[in-house]
């Protein structure tokens, strides 16, 4: 039996058509609420003798920050904490706490064990028992994240290469944060693929509260994060071979960002230079895997530049339902380009995104910054980006953030409680306008009598 929606939903149509309450945006908000991705997080914290009793306190905060902006609870994410030197000791288990309020205070109490350095032991403790059932993490699943964030300060006493390997490959992904002296070369070793986006670096505790931001964010995710991407990638002879296979490595960058399934986000690859070649629709790969192996296998068309044909060939079939597009679902086009547009853009650019596309722009080397512009959504600045070097691409792989959550923080939680106050102030104006509906009914028949 399908059960009786709330209130305020039965009450959307009557709102939107009499209290200028946009009945799609609302619902959205309903149906779409954002959270943070089911994961199990476990912190593996360097309380070396080299980080003094103040800087602890500076990494606390740290993790009781990231703490605050995830969706904590036993179906969502579950957080737990081993503390390292010379020995290891599981401070926080994922199955302990299961409130943020519990975890906090737990982490509040964490004494700096103040020996060595055994980073290596640390991992195979997190390995073999903090990521066990028997501590509270789930069983493996392609829907449940597993998630360690290393915090060091200095050079492993142990080796750490090959454990950190068999960690990876047992399906966790590691974040290494490395400060003040740290070897550079052991946070490479431990961390996951790609590097640029799971290794950072401090230059004191004191600033490490600045990396807070990317780690809520890196475990955000919407419920309704349906999307249809397209990329539309420049081929012409000036991008030149070598350059070509840096942007196939530039696009599976940005495929590794997105959540790729058969539900969720959907990827279609469009080729152009003086004619326009589709590599591969939406919907034809549902997983990661299959997508970067199609990307890898693109062949280099070289010959012009006809954007503006590229544009128009995104508009008329790429989100097409006939060629895998989705409807209702939000479509993104990605827009690369290395030179001028030997064609007019300016039509199809401005039909793309009057057609609710979310367009982002792209150029390298010789790109027309104003062409760029032409082409992305507003805000133009947080949709277009330009570097001079295709080495560089990999810096724009980073900064480039399609956010499904479209108007909504993706950390923010409440939206379900603005959208009840939005309701409830649509419905105090309809009653509003039903009362004087009523008093002009009732002269009529007044009038009529």
């Amino acid at each position: 039996m399908t059960p009786t929606p709330p209130l305020f939903l039965l009450l959307l149509g009557l709102i939107g058509a009499h209290a200028s309450i946009d009945v799609r945006t609302a619902a959205a908000m309903a149906a779409g609420l954002c959270k943070t991705r089911p994961t199990d997080l476990v912190f593996i914290v360097d309380s070396s003798r080299s980080v003094r009793p103040s800087e602890f306190e500076q990494v606390k905060v740290f993790l009781a920050k990231v703490i605050e902006g995830l969706d904590v609870g036993p179906n969502a994410t579950r957080v737990g904490v081993v503390n390292y030197a010379s020995r290891v000791k599981n401070e926080v288990s994922l199955k302990t706490h299961r409130t943020k309020a519990g975890l906090i205070k737990a982490v509040t109490k964490i004494e700096p064990l103040s020996t060595g350095t055994m980073t290596g032991l640390a991992i195979q403790f997190a390995l073999n028992v903090a990521f066990s059932e028997g501590e509270g993490a789930r069983v493996k699943s392609p829907d449940i994240s597993k998630v360690a964030i290393i915090v060091t300060d200095g050079r492993p006493q142990d080796n750490v290469k090959d454990i950190a390997l068999r960690a990876r490959d047992a399906g966790i992904e590691i974040f290494a944060i490395g400060v003040g002296r740290v070897d550079m070369s052991t946070l490479k070793q431990m961390a996951s693929d790609p590097l640029d986006d799971h290794v950072d670096y401090v230059e004191s505790y004191s600033v490490i509260e600045k990396l807070t931001k990317k780690f809520q964010e890196a475990f955000c995710a919407c419920s309704n994060a349906a999307t249809d991407v397209v990329f539309l990638i420049d081929g012409s002879k000036s991008v030149r071979p070598e350059n070509f296979e840096l942007v196939k490595k530039w696009i599976n960058q940005i495929i590794d960002k997105l959540d790729v399934s058969d539900s969720k986000a959907h990827v279609g690859l469009v080729q152009y230079s003086s004619s326009v070649k589709q590599e591969f629709p939406l919907g034809r790969y549902n997983n990661k895997k299959d997508l970067k192996d199609a990307v890898k296998k693109m062949a280099y068309m070289e010959r012009g530049t006809m954007t503006g044909q590229a544009l128009r060939y995104l508009l008329d079939n790429s989100f097409n339902p006939g060629h895998g597009a989705r409807p209702g679902v939000a479509k993104v086009g990605i827009v690369f380009t290395d030179g001028r547009s030997q064609d007019y853009i300016g039509d199809a650019a401005k039909k793309a995104k009057e057609n609710g596309f979310k367009m982002y722009a792209v150029g390298v080397g010789n790109a027309v910054e104003d062409e760029l512009k032409e082409i992305a959504s507003e805000p133009t600045a947080d949709h277009y980006f330009y570097t001079a070097d295709f080495k560089a691409m990999t810096q724009i792989a980073k900064k480039l953030q399609i956010n499904i959550c479209q108007d909504e923080d993706p950390c923010e939680c409440d939206s379900l409680v603005k959208f009840q106050k939005k309701v409830e102030d649509a419905l105090q104006a309809l009653t509003k306008k039903l009362e004087s509906m009523s008093k002009r009914i009732a002269l009529l028949e007044n009038k009529i009598v």
